[in-house]
C-alpha cells in the first residue's frame, strides 16, 4: 500500500476493535447499515491502518461468478486468463470488499463460502485449479439490511459465515464532528445539516426509500464551501436528490426552510 494520508474515520462504538481482531483472525466480515452511513469509508480506513491493500467492488444484479474470479480474453491474438478482482486479492494478500453484495445473484456469492470458513480456498473451475489465500487476505462484504427485498436478501449459509458490525448514522455531536471536517465548512454550519438530517431520518410515515445519509449531508456541505447559499446547498444535494416527486419535494423544502437558521 502507498503511503498516503490516512481516511477520516470517526469510530462510533467497537467497530474498529472488532474489525482489527477478526483482522488478526483472518475472518471475513459483514458490514450492515444503511446507505451513506460510511461503511465503506470504514474498510478504507482499516485497511490503511493495517497496511494492506482495498481492493472493492460493486455489487449489481448482473454480476458473475466471472466478474470476480476471472475469464479468458483475447489479447493480441492469444487467448489470455485474466484475474478477477476477488482472485487478485487471494493471490495478493489483499482485502476485497464486496459492497451491496446482495445485488449480485445468490448463485455468484456461493463462489466466496470456501473463501469465509476455515478453507481460505478459492476454487477456479476453467484453470482446474485452487489458490489458498496469501496472507492478510481478508473478505468483506456490506449490504444495507432496511433497502433490500426479501428476495434479495443474505442466505444463511452466507451470513454463518462472518462476523457481522452494524454500521449506522452517528450521534449528532459526532456526525458533525465529520460533516465539517469531510466538507471543509464550519462546525455551526455541518451542525445545521445535521439536524436537518436527522429531522428527515424522523419522518413518521415517510414515504422515502432511503433518508438523509451523511454522505449527502457532506456532499451539501461542500456545495455550501463553494460559495452556494445553505439552502441552496441543501435543495440541491438533498431535497432534490431524495425524490423525483413533486409533492415529496415540496414538503421536504418546507421541512428544511422550519430547521435551517433563518438567512
Amino acid at each position: 500500500m502507498t503511503d498516503c494520508e490516512a481516511p477520516f474515520y470517526r469510530a462510533v462504538g467497537d467497530e474498529v476493535d472488532v474489525f482489527r481482531a477478526a483482522a488478526r483472525r483472518g475472518l471475513p466480515v459483514l458490514l450492515k447499515g444503511p446507505t451513506g452511513c460510511g461503511k465503506t469509508r470504514f474498510v478504507e480506513a482499516m485497511a490503511h491502518e493495517l497496511g494492506r491493500d482495498l481492493i472493492t467492488v460493486a455489487g449489481h444484479e448482473d454480476m458473475t461468478s466471472a466478474d470476480l474470479v476471472g475469464r479468458f480474453l483475447l489479447k493480441g491474438g492469444e487467448t489470455v486468463w485474466v484475474d478477477g478482482p476477488l482472485t487478485r486479492a487471494v493471490r495478493e494478500g489483499a482485502i476485497c470488499y464486496l459492497d451491496e453484495v446482495v445485488e449480485a445473484r445468490q448463485d455468484t456469492t456461493v463462489v466466496i463460502h470456501p473463501l469465509a470458513d476455515h478453507r481460505r480456498e478459492l476454487s477456479i473451475d476453467r484453470l482446474g485449479a485452487t489458490l489458498t489465500a496469501a496472507q492478510g487476505f481478508q473478505l468483506v462484504i456490506s449490504y444495507n439490511p432496511g433497502y433490500q427485498s426479501v428476495l434479495k436478501n443474505i442466505k444463511e449459509s452466507t451470513r454463518q459465515r462472518f462476523v457481522a458490525i452494524e454500521l449506522d448514522f452517528p450521534p449528532v455531536e459526532i456526525e458533525t464532528e465529520i460533516v465539517a471536517h469531510e466538507a471543509g465548512i464550519a462546525v455551526e454550519t455541518a451542525r445545521a445539516l445535521v439536524k436537518l438530517g436527522n429531522a428527515i431520518r424522523s419522518l413518521d410515515g415517510s414515504p422515502l426509500r432511503e433518508v438523509a445519509s451523511t454522505r449527502l449531508l457532506i456532499l451539501a456541505g461542500g456545495l455550501v464551501a463553494e460559495g452556494l447559499t445553505l439552502r441552496t446547498a441543501v435543495q440541491a444535494a438533498i431535497v432534490r436528490a431524495l425524490s423525483d416527486d413533486r409533492e415529496i419535494v415540496r414538503a421536504l423544502g418546507e421541512l428544511a426552510d422550519a430547521v435551517l437558521p433563518p438567512t
